[in-house]
């Protein structure tokens, strides 16, 4: 599998998956790193490992169309088949998702379909939710609206302010996202409309670590509890 992953920002999750590719656990390569904001961090962790980057500004265009279809000319000048948004904050049109069919997903971090948009974390700890968590899914047309691939649910402390919800459920994106691109670079993910299979999976379990408990579904495997 030859995966780009596009940024905005600092880059986190595409760090956990350029350690997962490194120690072997994805058998997939790191095509490019694009984003389509020059001073993205997530750049220079590419830089640092020698994956190739590209920058495409969107203010260099009228709509969203154009500027989709450049970043399908660059992805596909690097061979990428599979693409990974990983923080980045530009709504995709069909022109893209034609290029990559049912081959983009996307971390969101709340429990779709609760809490859509940009802030899902701070939106759930003001909500007052009990369960809080993240959820990788196939991108299509609509918002964080995808077939789900993998969620993961933690506990939430009454009161507890978004921004330390948001870093313990960054704890549990930094597993599930790589997790979930493992199964799909095997070839293990199928689709039944909107519903799901991973060939192979186990029965969901509780696990702890850090943040306290928390549960998977589908189960990661070994390479990614730890």
């Amino acid at each position: 599998m030859k995966l780009a992953v596009l940024v905005s920002g600092s880059g986190s999750n595409l760090q956990s998956i350029i350690d997962h590719v490194e120690a072997g656990h994805i058998a997939a390569e790191i095509a490019v790193v694009f984003s389509n904001k020059e001073d993205a961090y997530g750049l220079t962790r590419a830089r640092n490992h020698g994956i190739p980057t590209a920058v495409i500004q969107h203010t260099e265009f009228t709509d969203r169309e154009a500027f989709d279809a450049a970043m399908v000319r660059a992805l596909q000048e690097h061979g990428a088949d599979t693409v990974a948004l990983a923080g980045f904050m530009r709504m995709l049109t069909p022109v893209f998702l034609n290029a990559f069919p049912m081959r983009v997903l996307n971390i969101h971090p709340a429990l779709l379909p609760s809490f859509p948009g940009t802030h899902g974390q701070h939106d759930a700890a003001t909500f007052g939710v009990r369960l809080a968590g993240c959820t990788v899914h196939f991108v299509d047309e609509k918002m964080d609206h995808g077939p789900v691939v993998i969620q993961a649910a933690l506990p939430v402390t009454p009161g507890i302010a978004g921004d330390d919800l948001a870093g313990q459920i960054l704890r549990l994106e930094h597993r599930v996202y790589p997790q979930a691109l493992a199964w799909m670079a095997q070839d293990r993910i199928r689709l039944d409309g909107r519903i799901v299979h991973i060939e192979g999976s186990g029965v969901p379990v509780c696990d702890t670590d850090g943040v306290g408990p928390y549960l998977v579904n589908p189960p990661l495997e070994d390479d990614f509890a730890a």
